[in-house]
């Protein structure tokens, strides 16, 4: 009996899990926790490359479909996309920066007139103002009769000057991401390919499932909302220009793009046509116009028009969209915000196609 517990326990020892269950979630939390960190540091690097991918998965189809019809070469396509691409985000640059630089500036200065006015809080605000200088001048006086203050100067950054480093990192990642694009459109499904063959056959079929749905799932999303947006933010300038704000297209473009970000982006356009409506109009009833139409305007696409052009609706609960946006832009700012859907997108179709991690999608679906 001796000799055979003997020989069973070389076998057992073999079945042993490399990591013991008490240690394995642990462990996983320190990879999950490791590969945040890592996102978070070398975002610089890690945004162009998902850029680049999320791109390369929504125009590949154009590609491919380019050089089955009319045997157009995918360097070609790929090029011309790229460039359709860099024009679209040149154009929309140049069309909304300069008016938002100057309202930048503005703005503040209207609110303050708005909330302040002619009324007893100015005038409460301007005695007090009075007083604290009285005060001040008393303080300097006695503290010139005892010694020479010694001034202290802080030398800090403009806005204008952290805003232009900002957009040349931007540029920087930019053509990082457009450049990796066309390379991915180029040969990237020879890559994929490539990678399939060294899986078990058992497992190929799963990831070309995961490629062609996470494709058709992020061109739907991005094609729907591309259109309802355009409605949105053309009727949006329509009305701007009709009650006569300034820069009416820029708001209409404003308020189209911003609804690329769900839920932030309409709360974001309300209050910008708002503060814009207060600012620049007179009567109240006309100030209500343009962020009422917005709203009215968002509420119509969301609940009928984009549903009935595709049938489509995100199976992901609206609180893990909510929260993902949240994450996505504490980890990668704007960018983040904007990657946040097309992101959860993709992570719900691999969740959806992986077996162990099925419940996982179960859980966060709608």
């Amino acid at each position: 009996m001796d000799g055979q517990s003997t020989n069973n326990e070389p076998a057992e020892e073999n079945k042993r899990p490399l990591i013991s269950s008490d240690l394995a979630t642990p462990v996983y939390g320190l990879f999950g926790l490791g590969v945040l960190y890592t996102l978070y540091v070398a975002h610089q690097i890690v945004l162009p490359i998902i850029l680049a991918v999320m791109t390369s998965l929504l125009l590949s189809p154009l590609v491919k479909r380019a050089f089955v019809k009319w045997r157009i070469p995918r360097m070609v396509s790929s090029l011309v996309l790229v460039l359709l691409v860099l024009a679209g985000i040149v154009g929309i640059t140049l069309a909304v920066a300069t008016p938002a630089l100057k309202w930048v500036e503005e703005v503040p200065q209207g609110i303050s007139r708005l909330l302040v006015g002619e009324s007893e809080i100015s005038r409460q605000i301007a005695r007090v103002t009075e007083s604290a200088e009285q005060v001040e001048k008393s303080v300097e006086e006695l503290s010139e009769s005892d010694q020479q203050p010694t001034t202290v100067v802080l030398q800090t950054d403009s806005w204008r000057s952290q805003l232009m480093a900002k957009a040349r990192n931007g540029i920087a990642g930019l053509a990082l991401a457009l450049a990796l694009t066309y390379f991915l459109l180029v040969s990237g499904d020879r890559l994929i390919h490539n990678f399939i063959r060294q899986l078990p056959i058992d497992q190929r079929r799963t990831v070309l499932r995961m490629t062609h749905e996470s494709q058709h799932q992020i061109a739907q999303y991005l094609g729907v909302l591309g259109l309802s947006n355009l409605f949105v933010g053309t009727t949006t300038g329509l009305i701007s220009w009709a009650v006569g704000l300034p820069d009416p297209a820029v708001w209409g473009l404003v308020a189209g793009l911003a609804r690329f970000i769900p839920y932030l982006g309409n709360i974001l356009s309300i209050s910008m046509l708002t503060i814009v409506s207060v600012v620049s109009l007179d009567e109240l009833w006309m100030m209500a116009i343009a962020p009422l139409g917005f709203l009215g305007l968002t509420m119509l696409v969301g609940l009928f028009i984009e549903p009935w052009i595709h049938g489509f609706r995100m199976a992901i609960n609206p609180v893990i969209i909510f929260v993902s946006i949240f994450f996505w832009g504490w980890l990668w700012g704007p960018v983040g915000v904007l990657l946040a859907v097309p992101l959860m997108t993709v992570i719900q179709v691999v969740l959806k196609q992986i077996p162990k991690l099925r419940p996982v999608y179960k859980v966060i679906a709608r």
